[in-house]
């Protein structure tokens, strides 16, 4: 069986513009900096599972709606 890349992708930056909002209003929503929205926008940062839920609830979303668990296989 051929190994997995797994990603957590996001759609912070679709959940902000749907809501006119800048990543300094989400970090402030939610209690982190707003190098932190950065990184996760780029998905260079895996939120804690805290986190997740936080932003999901800010955005009054699911979770799911919020992140994504990717698996791509190796070639």
């Amino acid at each position: 069986m051929p190994l997995m890349n797994r990603k957590i992708k996001n759609r912070i930056v679709i959940l902000r513009a749907e809501r006119n909002l800048s990543q300094k209003d989400v970090a402030d929503g939610v209690g982190v900096s707003r190098q932190t929205i950065i990184s996760l926008e780029k998905n260079r940062y895996n939120p804690s599972l805290k986190l997740a839920f936080d932003l999901a609830l800010f955005f009054g979303v699911d979770v799911h709606d919020v992140f994504q668990y990717e698996l791509e296989e190796d070639h």
